[in-house]
């Protein structure tokens, strides 16, 4: 009896302190939406920067991340990166729940990139498009642009370790308008009929994925998902690297779609998709999420 109490005493731990963390968060996402759109985008920039990131250790990570990248990078370089990361990290999250604001504004958003013609010629063909990105600028801006459109976007999104969190993090997502399925096998079926309808699906792949195979990213060996160009190559769908990318005043995207990915074989099309948000970090490293767990060590 005592060992099955001393068992269930972490998972109960960990159910509360999910609970409190998520109270907290809806709290200070509710408190700034009712602030004006561009001071409350411009407020959670701040309070990430400043306060959440420093405190939940998102700023020691994006350093220690920039050390590994570009060790030889002055320190005071590598702070105000990261600390324009941070701002980046608190504007896509609130921009992200300002479900009726944020989609309204990208409404009329032009898109530009090599890869516009090859998608509304799929479209119009019923091909399925695998658009791919990564954590940079706000990945959501692109899939807003296109439902305003009449495009079918689908999601496919990672659960959130937290699962209260997650609720309303998935809620969100599907606000923007079209499906979202999760990673994993509950979330295959649906988008695997998504697709051979026709449909476009959404899908960010540099986050850390045990046992996948390694792949250069930024000059460092970082486990990477196959998982778009395997369906690209399964369903003869297009992989169109895309890009939401923050503009100087903080508020507005330019949104890209690149040139698709040439159907080749998985491990060509993932490195050429690696490379393609490589050259974009290189380009401005500020607007990538250096939080994440991106490297971890290896054999």
């Amino acid at each position: 009896m005592s060992t099955s109490n001393s068992e269930n005493t972490p998972a109960l731990s960990r159910k509360i302190g999910h609970y409190l963390s998520n109270l907290v968060i809806v709290g200070l996402i509710r408190l700034a939406l009712m602030l004006p759109y561009a001071l409350r985008v411009r407020g959670m920039g701040k309070v990430v920067e400043r306060i959440i990131g420093p405190v939940a250790g998102y700023r020691r990570r994006a350093l220690d991340n920039l050390a590994l990248i570009w060790p030889q990078m002055p320190l005071s370089e590598r702070e105000q990166i990261a600390s324009k990361c941070l701002n980046n990290v608190g504007r896509t999250f609130i921009e992200n729940y300002s479900s009726k604001d944020f989609p309204a504004r990208m409404a009329n958003n032009r898109l530009t990139g090599d890869g516009v013609a090859a998608l509304r010629d799929a479209v119009a063909n019923g091909r399925p498009v695998i658009l791919v990105t990564g954590h940079y600028g706000n990945y959501e801006a692109v899939r807003a642009t296109l439902v305003a459109q009449g495009l079918n976007i689908g999601g496919l999104y990672r659960d959130m370790k937290n699962p209260y969190f997650n609720a309303h993090y998935v809620k969100t997502m599907e606000a923007f308008g079209g499906p979202v399925f999760p990673q994993g096998r509950r979330g295959t079926a649906g988008f695997v009929r998504h697709l051979k309808d026709g449909g476009q699906l959404v899908l960010l792949f540099d986050q850390h994925v045990f046992e996948a195979p390694y792949f250069d990213f930024l000059g460092q060996p970082a486990n990477t998902a196959t998982s778009a160009a395997d369906l690209a190559l399964r369903y003869d769908g297009l992989l169109i690297p895309f890009y939401g990318i923050r503009q100087p005043d903080g508020l507005t995207f330019e949104t890209v779609l690149e040139a698709p990915v040439p159907a080749t074989d998985a491990t060509t099309m993932t490195q050429a998709i690696s490379d393609s948000l490589a050259a974009r970090i290189l380009t401005d490293p500020t607007q990538w999420f250096w939080v994440h767990r991106r490297w971890r060590p290896h054999n």
